[in-house]
């Protein structure tokens, strides 16, 4: 499996687990925040425009009328340094944003 290829499955399998994600205030005030969350977890709309490297680590979608960012971040054990997503070491955080939060 090639790298881009490894690391679009990994962020994938993360992201539809639902772990470590975050949530930006604004996010919190829209409607049916589950619903969201779960077209995040099962978001497959990825085209060159909006992952060009082939990672699946960002995602774009219209939630009640607002846009709305998606992105994973690779960090270190510590969460202060950025770390290879490759790495088994590597901690995955979805952050989903109002794209006016970006």
């Amino acid at each position: 499996m090639g790298t881009v290829t490894k690391v679009a499955s990994i962020n994938d399998d993360f992201r539809k687990r639902g772990d470590g994600v975050t949530i930006t205030a604004g996010v919190q005030l829209l409607e049916d925040l589950y619903g969201l969350l779960e077209s995040v977890r099962w978001y497959e709309d990825f085209t060159a425009d909006n992952d060009p490297y082939e990672e699946h680590d960002f995602g774009s979608l219209v939630w009640c009328g607002e846009r709305v960012f998606w992105k994973i971040d690779y960090y270190d054990a510590t969460l202060r340094e950025w770390c290879d997503p490759e790495s088994p070491e590597c901690r995955r955080l979805l952050t989903v944003m109002l794209a006016s939060d970006y």
